[in-house]
């Protein structure tokens, strides 16, 4: 189990480091013009970067607290942020009539909520 939570970590944080590097890093019209972008082009820049910032952070905080065992407890607390975050985001997706971009943002909530739960339940960091 402690693999697979290992593991579920490794994929959200991947997926959160890119998407925080193209809304920190990509201008915001080139991001609207993307596929599953159209959304960046009716909110404000700032509420972009903003994001993204997040986003790395979320990435950071998925792993890194377990990594060097300093405050280890901060990876679940960001899995379960990051079941908030993907909940907004279905909620825009499902607006805009993207419902691929809905499941896809559903799989990621439900490996955040099993990260969470597996990590402040049945495997949590332990020194």
């Amino acid at each position: 189990m402690n693999l697979v939570l290992w593991i579920a970590a490794g994929l959200l944080a991947a997926v959160a480091l890119t998407g925080g590097i193209s809304k920190t890093f990509v201008p915001k019209e080139k991001l609207a013009a993307a596929h599953g972008g159209g959304w960046t082009g009716d909110a404000g820049v700032g509420f972009v970067k903003t994001l993204g910032v997040l986003e790395l952070l979320a990435a950071a905080g998925l792993v890194l607290p377990a990594v060097v065992d300093v405050a280890p407890v901060l990876v679940p607390v960001t899995a379960a942020c990051w079941v908030l975050l993907m909940v907004g985001a279905m909620i825009t997706h499902g607006r805009r009539g993207e419902f691929m971009f809905v499941v896809l943002n559903l799989v990621y909530l439900a490996l955040a909520a099993f990260l969470a739960w597996g990590r402040f339940g049945p495997e949590p960091f332990t020194g």
